[in-house]
This record gives C-alpha cells, sequence and structure tokens, in this order.
C-alpha cells in the first residue's frame, strides 16, 4: 500500500505548480494513464495557469475575464473542430477539480465542474474525488450549517487562492480564523528574517515529524512556488547545512520541549546555531522565527489529526484518474485519518451519540453542567496545591501503542524518526524539573523576549492567544447562556500540565472534576501522538455536543500546545543570552 499512495515524492511534484515535468521523471516511477492524459505544460493556445490565480482577484471583471479565458483554453484543448485531438494537462484537471468542488464563487465553481463534464465527453480520462468533505470525522451537513456566512469563507478564498480543508473547519470559528490566517501569512509571507523558501521548508520538515503527508502535500506546493530548490523535498542531506542544524531543535519541540534547557544549550544544542564566529551561524531574529515556525507547524499537524482532515482534491490520494476500486480505496486510505470504515457520521451532533442510547450523552451533559455549576474554588495551601498538580501529571491516560512505519517520503525529511513523546512525569522514574508558569510565562517573558527581536509576530501571537481563550459562545451542547470559562481553563491547563507546567494559583483537581476520562484520553493523543487519532478517539468523548463545539477543543489544544513548546524554547534562548 506505501509503495502505491506514497511511492515518492514525484506525486507531490509532479501536482505542484512550478513541478517537474513528466519527462523528469524516472521512467520507472513515471504514473501510467491514459495516453490522452498529458503531464506536460499546457502548449500554446491551451489553459493559461495565471487563470486559476486570477480567479481569486477581488475585482469582479477580472475574475469574470480570467474565468472566460479559462473556458476558451480548456475548449481549444479539448478540439472541438479535431475529433480525437483533445487533450488537457494534469495541473489543469487537478485545478478544475479542486475548483469545482470548494470554490465558495457558484458561477466558478459550475463552470469548472461544467469543463470537466465536456473534457470526458470528449473522451479526456477526468479525475475523481476519492473524498467528499474536509473532514473524515465531522459530518459535511454540519459545517455547512454551524459554519460561517459566505463573506467568511469568500474572504479566505481571495487571500489565499483556495479554500483548503483547514479553512473550511476552522471557518466554523470565524474570528480565531481570522488571527490563524494573519499569523500565518506573517510566518510565511510576510518581510522576516528567513528567505521565503527556508520558511515552506522548515515547515515541511515539522510536519513531517508527525507524519502528517496532508501538510508535508501543501507546503511542498508553496516552497515550490516560492523559488525553492526541488531537490531538497528529496531529503534533508540536500538541504542548506544551517537548515539540517535545525534537526534536533525540530525533534525536542515537536516531541519533548522540556528538554530544550540551559545544560542542553550550552552542550550542543543552540551552540552550533549561534555560536559567535561560526561561519554560517544563525541570527537570534532567525532562530526565533525558525523556533515559531515549527512550534506552530507541530500544532497544526495536531489540528490536522484531530479534526480528520481529509486530503485536498488536488492532493495524492485525493483523487483518481481510474474508476472506483478497492485499490483506488485504499489509495485514498493512506492519506487520510484513521478510521476502520471512513464512513463520516450523519448527526448534526458527536456521532457516539447514536448509539441506541441518547439519554447516556444528555446525562454527560447534565452532569458536566452540575459539576460547573458547583465548582467552588478553595482555599489550598501551597503544599496541597503542588500535590495536586503532581497527581495530574503523574495520572496514566493511554494513549495508542502501535506506532505505523513512516513512509519513506516522510523518512527523508526527519532525523531520529523514532524520538516520539515520552510522559513528562513517569512513575518509579526521576523527572525534568517542572516549570513554574509564574517563573517564566509568555506574558511576563517570552513575550517580551519575541518583541525584541521580532515585534511584528509577537504582537500576532499575542492576540492569537487571546482570541482562543476568550472564544466562546454561551453554550454547551443543547445548553445556552453557559459560562464555560472554567471548562476552557481546565483544557488549556491540563495541556500544559501535559508539558510539565504548572500554574501555583490553579486547581488541578479541577481538571479531574471537568474532563471526563475520554475527553482526557483524545486529548493527550492529538497533542502528544497526533498521528494515532481515530474516529473511535473523536466519538468516544462529549457524545452529544455540537462538532463545532470538537473544533473548539481543538483550537484551545493547538494553541496551548503552540505556547508551552514556545515558553521552553524562549526560556533556553533568554537563559542563552544571559
Amino acid at each position: 500500500m506505501e509503495e502505491m499512495a506514497l511511492e515518492s515524492l514525484s506525486g507531490v511534484l509532479d501536482e505542484c505548480p512550478g513541478g517537474r515535468s513528466n519527462s523528469d521523471v524516472p521512467k520507472a516511477s513515471r504514473p501510467h494513464h491514459n495516453p490522452q492524459f498529458v503531464e506536460s505544460e499546457p502548449e500554446v493556445g491551451g489553459p493559461n495557469p495565471k487563470s486559476f490565480s486570477r480567479l481569486c482577484s477581488r475585482d469582479e471583471a477580472e475574475r469574470a475575464e480570467a474565468l472566460e479565458e479559462l473556458t476558451q483554453g480548456v475548449m481549444a484543448r479539448l478540439g472541438l473542430d479535431r475529433p480525437g485531438s483533445a487533450n488537457l494537462d494534469k495541473h489543469t484537471l487537478l485545478q478544475l477539480l479542486r475548483v469545482s468542488q470548494s470554490c465558495p464563487i457558484p458561477e466558478v465553481c459550475e463552470r469548472a465542474a461544467e469543463l470537466l463534464r465536456r473534457a470526458q465527453e470528449r473522451g479526456v480520462a477526468i479525475p475523481q474525488a476519492l473524498t467528499t468533505g474536509p473532514s473524515a470525522f465531522i459530518p459535511d451537513q454540519e459545517i455547512l450549517e454551524e459554519g460561517p456566512d459566505q463573506e467568511v469563507l469568500m474572504e479566505a478564498f481571495l487571500s489565499l487562492g483556495r479554500l483548503d480543508h483547514v479553512t473550511m473547519v476552522m471557518a466554523l470559528h470565524p474570528d480565531y480564523l481570522n488571527c490563524f490566517l494573519s499569523t500565518q501569512d506573517a510566518l510565511l509571507e510576510l518581510d522576516g528574517p528567513l528567505p521565503r523558501p527556508w520558511r515552506y521548508y522548515i515547515v515541511i520538515m515539522a510536519v513531517a515529524r508527525h507524519q502528517c503527508f496532508y501538510l508535508v502535500q501543501q507546503y511542498s506546493a508553496g516552497f515550490l512556488e516560492a523559488g525553492g530548490e526541488e531537490n531538497w523535498l528529496r531529503g534533508l542531506q540536500h538541504t542548506h547545512p544551517k537548515i539540517r542544524c535545525l534537526q534536533t531543535l525540530n525533534k525536542l519541540l515537536a516531541h519533548r520541549p522540556w528538554l530544550i534547557t540551559q545544560q542542553h544549550i550550552q552542550s550542543s544544542l543552540l551552540q552550533e546555531l549561534v555560536c559567535p564566529g561560526a561561519d554560517a551561524r544563525w541570527s537570534l531574529a532567525e532562530l526565533i522565527h525558525a523556533v515559531v515556525l515549527m512550534a506552530h507547524s507541530h500544532s497544526l499537524a495536531s489540528f490536522v489529526w484531530g479534526c480528520g482532515l481529509q486530503p485536498e482534491p488536488d492532493h495524492l490520494g485525493g483523487h483518481t484518474f481510474h474508476p472506483p476500486s478497492p485499490s483506488n480505496q485504499e489509495l485514498g486510505n493512506a492519506c487520510r485519518p484513521h478510521s476502520p470504515t471512513n464512513n463520516k457520521p450523519q448527526s448534526l451532533h458527536s456521532p457516539a451519540s447514536e448509539d441506541g442510547k441518547p439519554e447516556v450523552g444528555v446525562m454527560e451533559v447534565e452532569v458536566l453542567m452540575k459539576r460547573m455549576v458547583e465548582l467552588q474554588r478553595q482555599e489550598w495551601s501551597q503544599e496541597e496545591m503542588i500535590t495536586r498538580f503532581e497527581r495530574e501529571r503523574r495520572e496514566v491516560i493511554p494513549t495508542a501503542v502501535v506506532r505505523g512505519t513512516p513512509p519513506d517520503l516522510l523518512l527523508r525529511l526527519v532525523q531520529d524518526p523514532d524520538f516520539s513523546y515520552e510522559d513528562f512525569s513517569v512513575r518509579g522514574e526521576q523527572s525534568p524539573p517542572t516549570m513554574r508558569a509564574q517563573d517564566y510565562s509568555w506574558e511576563d517573558h517570552g513575550f517580551s523576549l519575541m518583541n525584541r527581536l521580532l515585534p511584528d509576530m509577537s504582537q500576532l501571537l499575542e492576540e492569537k492567544f487571546q482570541v482562543v481563550c476568550g472564544l466562546t459562545y454561551n453554550r454547551m451542547a443543547m445548553h445556552e447562556d453557559v459560562d464555560t470559562r472554567s471548562l476552557r481553563k481546565a483544557l488549556w491547563n491540563y495541556i500544559h500540565c501535559l508539558y510539565g507546567i504548572r500554574y501555583d494559583d490553579y486547581d488541578y483537581g479541577e481538571v479531574n472534576v471537568l474532563l471526563e476520562r475520554g475527553l482526557k484520553v483524545y486529548v493527550k493523543t492529538v497533542a502528544c501522538h497526533p498521528e494515532q487519532t481515530t474516529a473511535s478517539l473523536y466519538s468516544a468523548f462529549w457524545r452529544h455536543f455540537r462538532h463545532s463545539e470538537k473544533v473548539h477543543v481543538n483550537l484551545l489544544l493547538m494553541e496551548a500546545r503552540l505556547q508551552a513548546a514556545l515558553l521552553y524554547a524562549l526560556r533556553a534562548i533568554t537563559n542563552y543570552m544571559t
């Protein structure tokens, strides 16, 4: 199955704008397609590749002109006046498929679908989507009904040039989506210390640590479009030495950020990066930019796995040029979230509420509501607060023990692939020192350091943290006018607890009161072992809640994980500087 789905990065390169042509692919690895299927660049008189980018213009007249230009180019390639001469390049066909399925502009979406139908009538093998909708866990209907108004989707489409699955699911929470897109744009596109191609490559090698093929494909396209060297995508050994120096930091940020200590800095980690006199040393601004890119990407991989995002229609695993068959299904499943059947739930609420006992889910909601109302803050001694934290962090929360072997394509992009998360605190073993939030916090320390070197980025991160922590609709499942602050705080602090961060003024007994065991298993898996997330884990908690509320959990999880990793890295850099 691995050879079929992920035979090499050639699949990604062939399908990325700016990727290699078919003549560059070794003969043995070239895909076998219909003779009428042409993978070369569009010929004279064919569709102009710029037509697709112009479809995202904010000028309605320019969009209409681009749509007409695209139509004429496709029809010319179909050779209506020359029987048997129809052909279209692969990139055009896949772009038409993507636009027909995700473009929020009705006339553009309908025209793309019509052009694919006309091509099929002319004997061209057209791609068929292997997936429906952005998520394997969330019914399409809920995304439509719970999602934002058309203006939010339109703005995302015009800004990004496409409407991808990450955006469509995040759009269930428009206020957060706006902050996320602004931050990501600044990280990847705006002025900064790192070259644009390097930024995309750092993201690629970061998400590869969590075997997130969805994001590897997404950002490989961006890397090539930014002018990146195609050879870099064949493995770390082809990259710049400065990039290779990030590998230790990358794996620690992804799996055990608490190991990034001053002692570690002094011994090996950052000496090779910022050591005075190094031939190609990193500046502190460059290093912090790289750290934020990696931490951002690790947490985004958690979101992708946690929400069960499916391959984009133009991704490897998201389409086929052959009729549906078991082998095609196998190809798609290789790039999809782990699910025995991959069948989508049809309820507007969490799928486990359809187990024949809906009253069980209702009862769970009522119990949680009662606990939130009755929860009263008590005065505890400092010793008791520490004891309650230690009890929480030492609790054994099992996660999947079977780790699939990453495909060779991803192994080329990571160093020490067997390195993974281990519980911060293991019974019977000496634990690393706990990070007390009062000693090093984002508000008082991390933000200040970033604000000195990357002021715009620090402001964007601060806004995003504030938005996600304050995000509420004052509802919970079927209840309205609910104050969910205690629940959101319990989730945030529990994730930080998993990473060894303690708040002296928080009663960790609230975590066990408010977070059911199924939710804690899910949160720990998505935060620490995201590639092991399954549909059953997603379905097992909050069985009577909206899917949008579960996406809200993933947003909190993603940002709490990001902040935890940044705190450890920025503390290490602060100590290095002093």
